[in-house]
């Protein structure tokens, strides 16, 4: 039987035919127009499970829609579906339902969909449905960074996901921000911008001004990018500064970058000097820019 002629459920007891995947559609289309739900029928949730997988993405956009309105009833056909389902379309479609359902039951198997599934498409819409959660969904995110065996895009999903949630998030992100782990910690700091511009959180802008001086150079580098990035606050500058003669060409180069950003004028003699000790061509590039820039701008 051919995959685009027939749409089968995991245990191959539900299929529809292309033919009764478009009626379905087309009934349910109908009741989500006139304000209704479909029945929480189990038999119908395997019927729409299976159209998942259809190769028709509008239909598959019907059927998501309705499984998303019948609710945290479909969670179960759902989870087996992104977990077990041989069919990519299908486990691709599965996380893009579970965000619409909204459910945070189904966080824990969105995260083993984001870890475990080869697929990118699978990854990034798990990574999608878990950031909706806003701060229960920051410990999951922490964990695919706390992975030794994550992949740098699953630490990119992560590190997006923190960004995502935010000042939603933010009383999770600070404490995530002091933790052990320097991943973790650089992966927080950067996403507590909205926290300490929008929101005037001088906690989180304490552990940003502390970060400058991390162990980790990760860490440090992403509290300076951050630091430039927030121009409209009262920074530290001569800390910043201090940065110019890090061992780290990064480092130098971040600090350089973020200064020139601020306009950090009273520094200009501290640039200069560092241009003159500078040796590597990079970062005597950004010095050159930086004081240019500020020079401009006075």
């Amino acid at each position: 039987m051919k995959e685009d002629s027939k749409q089968n459920s995991l245990n191959d007891k539900t299929i529809l035919s292309q033919e009764e995947a478009s009626n379905l559609a087309e009934e349910l289309k109908q009741t989500l127009k006139e304000g209704f739900r479909p029945e929480k029928d189990e038999k119908l949730i395997k019927k729409l499970i299976a159209g998942l997988g259809d190769n028709r993405g509008m239909l598959r956009r019907t059927f998501s829609e309705s499984l998303g309105a019948i609710g945290p009833a479909s969670i179960p056909e759902l989870r087996e579906a992104l977990l077990k389902s041989p069919n990519v379309t299908t486990r691709r479609a599965a996380a893009k339902t579970l965000k619409l359902v909204g459910d945070p039951s189904a966080l824990p198997d969105l995260l083993e969909a984001l870890i475990n599934d080869k697929d990118p498409v699978v990854q990034g819409s798990s990574a999608g449905a878990i950031a909706i959660f806003g701060e229960h969904a920051i410990e999951y995110f922490v964990r695919v960074l706390e992975r030794p065996n994550s992949s740098e895009m699953q630490c990119g999903l992560a590190r997006w996901g923190l960004s995502f949630i935010g000042a939603k998030g933010a009383n999770s992100l600070k404490e995530a921000a002091l933790s052990k782990n320097p991943k973790v910690r650089a992966s927080c700091i950067a996403a507590l911008g909205e926290q300490t511009q929008t929101l005037c959180d001088l906690q989180a802008k304490n552990i940003i001004t502390n970060a400058l001086n991390d162990v980790s150079i990760e860490v440090q580098i992403e509290a300076i990018r951050l630091i430039g990035a927030l121009n409209e606050e009262d920074w530290d500058l001569d800390l910043l500064a201090s940065k110019l003669s890090h061992i780290n060409p990064q480092v130098r180069k971040q600090t350089a970058l973020s200064l020139m950003r601020l306009k950090a004028s009273n520094q200009i003699e501290r640039l200069r000097n560092s241009l003159l000790n500078e040796d590597d061509a990079e970062v005597i590039n950004i010095l050159e820019l930086s004081i240019k820039v500020i020079k401009r701008n006075t």
